[in-house]
Order: C-alpha cells, then sequence, then structure tokens
C-alpha cells in the first residue's frame, strides 16, 4: 500500500505543473507522516508547547510555524554545505549525529518533568520574558533540523529531481516545487502543534493538569525514544 502511494506520488511529480506542485505538496505532507524520524517532530513541539502552560490558540500555531522555519532553514543550509563539500547531502557526520541525539534525549527528559531547562520555559509568569517561548521553538527547531541529515534528502530525492531538471529552463516551477514540498512538511507540524492547544482548551487543561501531564510524559517518552534511535544509528553507521 505504502509502495504504491509513493509510486502514485512519483508519478504526479512526471505530470503537468499544476498536478506536480500538488504531488510535491503530498510528499511534503507524507515525509512527515511516513517517516520515523521526521515523525519525532510531532511529539517534539505538542510536548513543548504544553510545557508553555495556558497559551491562546495563535501562540500556538505560532510557536509550530517558527519551530517549523527552524527545521527548514537548517536543512537548507545542510543541504548547501553538504552539497559543496561534495558529500551526501544532509550527511552531517557522526558527531553531528550524536550531537543532536543527545540534544533530543535532554529535552524528552524536560518534556518529562525529570530535569528542568530554564531557556526553555515560555516565562508566561515574567513579562519581560514572554518572547522566550518563540525564541526557543525556533532554536529547536534549528537543532532538530540537524538530526533529519540523509532521511530528508532521502524523501526529497524523487522531488529536488524534478527540480533540477526543470530548473534551467523554468526556475519559477522549481521553485514552486520546492515550495510546495516546504508547505506540506510545515502544516503537518502546525496543525498538530496549534490542535494541540486547541485541545487544551476544550477541556479545561492547564500546565498542571492530570490529563496535560499524561501528553507531556508520553511526548517526552516519544522524544527520548527518537534521540536514542538516531544516537544507536548514528554509532552503527560509522562505525560499520
Amino acid at each position: 500500500m505504502i509502495l504504491e502511494f509513493f509510486t502514485a506520488l512519483s508519478n504526479m511529480l512526471n505530470s503537468s505543473p499544476g498536478i506536480a506542485i500538488a504531488g510535491s505538496f503530498l510528499w511534503g505532507i507524507a515525509s512527515i507522516i511516513l517517516s520515523p524520524c521526521h515523525l519525532a517532530s510531532i511529539p517534539l513541539v505538542v510536548g513543548f508547547i504544553d510545557k508553555q502552560g495556558s497559551i491562546s490558540t495563535e501562540r500556538a500555531a505560532a510557536i509550530s510555524t517558527l519551530f517549523s522555519l527552524g527545521i527548514l532553514i537548517t536543512i537548507g543550509l545542510v543541504g548547501l554545505i553538504t552539497g559543496i563539500l561534495g558529500r551526501m547531502l544532509g550527511d552531517v557526520g557522526q558527531y553531528g549525529n550524536i550531537f543532536v541525539a543527545v540534544i533530543l534525549i535532554v529535552v524528552g527528559l524536560y518534556l518529562m518533568g525529570i530535569i528542568r531547562l530554564p531557556f526553555l520555559e515560555n516565562g508566561v509568569n515574567q513579562p519581560g520574558m514572554k518572547k522566550k517561548g518563540l525564541f526557543a521553538a525556533f532554536l529547536l527547531g534549528l537543532i532538530f533540523g540537524l538530526a533529519l541529515g540523509p532521511c530528508t534528502f532521502a524523501y526529497m530525492a524523487p522531488m529536488l529531481g524534478v527540480a533540477f531538471t526543470v530548473a534551467s529552463s523554468n526556475l519559477p516551477y522549481a521553485v514552486a516545487l520546492v515550495a510546495a514540498y516546504a508547505i506540506g512538511h510545515c502544516l503537518v507540524i502546525i496543525i498538530a502543534g496549534t490542535f494541540t492547544e486547541t485541545v487544551n482548551h476544550l477541556l479545561r487543561w492547564n500546565d498542571e493538569s492530570k490529563g496535560a501531564v499524561i501528553v507531556k510524559k508520553i511526548c517526552g517518552m516519544l522524544v527520548i525514544i527518537a534521540g536514542i534511535y538516531m544516537l544507536i544509528t548514528a554509532v552503527k553507521i560509522y562505525t560499520g
């Protein structure tokens, strides 16, 4: 079923521009939902938003958007740098992968309430610190983007292949393909983060509510598992 789905998307990318752009958008969505490494972004942003306490839906959307933008910026920079260096796109090396894996484990422990990371806290009770959550979300996205590495470009390869092919003759079309993928990729994260706060409001949860605490602990556990998985994968790949 999944193979047939990706085959259909590949066929869309090689169709007319309108269909190809729609296919690139769907490919961006699929890159989150069907990829273990990308899927970790969902519990990461959900847990982070839950840790912010009682915030508006608009702020939750802003946090999710900045987190997504951080991921996209890092992916773009890593792809550019590794491409210039002649390495596989997105390959940040063993130490880069280990660094991000450790960060994910630490953040997971924070989401579970085992450790405190004041820098990531919203500071909602401190008027001078209200923007801390936004900046922290953006920074977290920048760091998480490193973890996606080759996984991202493996998923992007079919779309990038078409974009590179048409870039010399139709640059706007090539840019539209990449933009559609990016929008689809970010949209899943933004919806997940925004929906989290909407549910919190409907259930009247706050930072200390039992349901919210359970969600944060589950998200933290999933992020830790993702970090451990990335750590083990990095060690296996680079040590043979």
